[in-house]
């Protein structure tokens, strides 16, 4: 018997997907996490990053991450995210331009907040990136 569980990818905007998967790796705040059927209960938040999983059809998905909340149980695993897209959607030209625009800005303006904020931007565009390379890798 192959051993599933459910998991629901919601951001502010739509649900991006809702399924039967086999396993999932995302970034929480404490490192990187392996969740499989049947995982403990776990609550934490979810750094920017990718969720990876392996549907129940064995086919691999990727999906980008802002930032959000992961809810494990055992047999279902949520994830709520600020903003979630599917690694396919993903547009690298309008990426890159997103990462050297964060670079530039974060070499002009040296002030704690505002190099805080486009230390951000410039996070969630390299963990675009990220995904983008590791979808080429599958194909």
């Amino acid at each position: 018997m192959i051993m599933t569980c459910q998991l629901n990818i919601v951001s502010v905007e739509k649900s991006i997907f809702s399924g039967l998967v086999k396993k999932i790796q995302i970034s929480g705040s404490e490192g990187e996490l392996g969740i499989y059927p049947g995982h403990a209960p776990l609550l934490t938040f979810i750094k920017p990053g990718y969720i990876y999983f392996l549907n129940h059809l064995d086919k691999e998905e990727y999906v980008y991450i802002s930032s959000g909340i992961l809810e494990v149980q055992p047999s279902i695993i949520t994830v709520l995210a600020d903003i979630a897209v599917r690694a396919l959607d993903l547009d690298y030209n309008l990426i890159i331009e997103e990462k050297q625009q964060a670079e530039k800005n974060i070499k002009k303006d040296k002030s704690d907040f505002y190099n805080k904020k486009m230390i951000k931007e410039l996070t969630e565009a390299l963990a675009k990136l990220r995904i983008i390379q590791m979808m080429k890798r599958i194909k």
